[in-house]
């Protein structure tokens, strides 16, 4: 027990834990929001596509050494299941026609 005017000390990680509450406290959602957009303006800016490719490919090969290449199959099929319960069946139908009639790029109409 601490004696009236001594103070406790406290790690690093409990610091950051009150830190971050009283500013979440103070501010709200919204504001970590708007941090998070105005960072990922800032870094995209400084950054490459190439980048964004490289750190994408990084992401990938860990969560493939992780979980395994049957990992993409099993939450592919996931996604798929909660866009059929979200849209319904006929939503493949609606977007697999504007996917056929969208203009390829870079083709050119073949001669007669």
């Amino acid at each position: 027990m601490t004696k009236k005017g001594e103070t406790q000390e406290m790690t690093v990680r409990e610091a950051g834990r009150k830190g971050g509450r009283v500013v979440r406290d103070k501010y709200g959602p919204a504001f970590y929001s708007e941090i998070g957009r105005k960072g990922g303006q800032a870094v995209a800016q400084a950054k490459s596509p190439e980048f964004y490719s490289m750190i994408g490919k990084k992401g990938g090969e860990a969560v493939r050494a992780k979980h395994g290449s049957s990992f993409y199959a099993e939450i592919g099929k996931k996604g798929g299941q909660a866009v059929k319960a979200k849209h319904g069946p006929e939503y493949y139908s609606r977007i697999g026609k504007k996917g056929g009639e969208a203009v390829k790029r870079g083709k050119t109409p073949a001669s007669a």
